[in-house]
């Protein structure tokens, strides 16, 4: 992320308020995104299984994410399916706390949203795992 922001030229991104927004931003996707790795192998036994599975549902979910095209020129089907890819609300995100140069408060939807997802794949998680040793 420093490198990347170097390269971009990203203004004040030394800033300790704006460090501390993007460690935020980083710590909400990680949780958000492994916690839906731990719901999805919560009854999986088989070692192999979950490489597949996490190779096809990276690709599902980066793809209409708006990482590499815009969401305005996705179709309207493709739109509504990224409204529910929590990978959106993390693009979305880093690319306003990076690029735009604003504070906490312009991604409190997103903030929002990654902390939703968060709270259903670890209490499905929770759930799911089985409880023996």
């Amino acid at each position: 992320m420093v490198l990347g922001a170097i390269v971009a030229g990203v203004p004040n991104f030394f800033q300790p308020a704006r460090l501390l927004e993007l460690t935020l931003m980083v710590a909400l996707t990680s949780v958000a995104l492994i916690g839906m790795m731990f719901f999805i192998m919560a009854r999986i036994s088989d070692p192999l299984v979950p490489r597949a599975i996490f190779g096809v549902l990276n690709t599902l979910l980066f793809f209409p994410s708006g990482a590499v095209y815009p969401i305005a020129g996705f179709p309207r089907w493709l739109r509504l399916l990224s409204d529910c890819d929590p990978f959106t609300y993390a693009v979305h995100g880093f690319r306003t706390l990076l690029l735009k140069n604003v504070g906490i408060s312009a991604i409190t939807t997103d903030i929002f949203a990654l902390v939703l997802t968060s709270a259903v794949v670890l209490t499905g998680a929770t759930l799911l795992f089985r409880r023996t040793l």
